[in-house]
């Protein structure tokens, strides 16, 4: 009888540079390629929404690849990213949203790419709110809006809609196992 294991070993998502400048594209490929450890060529567009440069990829790789390429995406600044990686059996699915002025946010996402706010995290913003109140400044709705991000979903909508210009997808691999 063969063992099973009840989380996943592999998992799938997408990276999507939203806007970058033309001299950070080789260096954003590099960046991927040593988070997958296997080459990365992305083909890049036109980003309409503020003249710089957009791509966008799928990738399979290890439980946990989004974090890694998060991580190294948020050295430039500049950059407007997000990367997601799909539940897997055991495994909750990730989403790493990057703005400039905002910085890093990320959430734990359902099977339908909804952000999950987990019970502990819910009971310690009301619990805030109780003891802190409307008189200390506390704004639960805020809290909830920043839990969800709000605000980078917010910023990052017009350079979403340059996804839709039909570019083409390119596969990123990463062997597992």
């Amino acid at each position: 009888m063969r063992a099973s294991s009840q989380f996943a070993d592999v998992a799938a998502g997408v990276v999507y540079i939203h806007s970058s400048p033309a001299a950070l594209c080789p260096h954003i490929e590099w960046a991927l390629t040593s988070a997958l450890g296997a080459p990365a060529k992305l083909r890049w567009t036109a980003q309409p929404a503020d003249g710089h440069l957009r791509a966008d990829s799928e990738w399979i790789g290890p439980v946990g690849t989004a974090s890694r390429i998060a991580k190294a995406l948020r050295s430039w600044p500049v950059l407007r990213f997000e990367v997601t990686e799909d539940p897997s059996d055991g495994v909750d699915g990730e989403r790493y949203t990057f703005v400039p002025g905002l910085g890093l946010w990320h959430g734990s996402t359902s099977a339908n790419g909804d952000t999950v706010l987990g019970e502990m995290r819910l009971r310690a913003m009301l619990q805030a709110n109780r003891e802190l109140g409307e008189c200390s400044g506390y704004d639960l709705a805020a809290e909830i809006d920043r839990a969800l991000g709000t605000a980078w979903d917010e910023d990052l909508e017009i350079y979403r809609y340059g996804a839709e210009s039909g570019a083409e997808v390119t596969w990123l691999r990463r062997d597992v196992g």
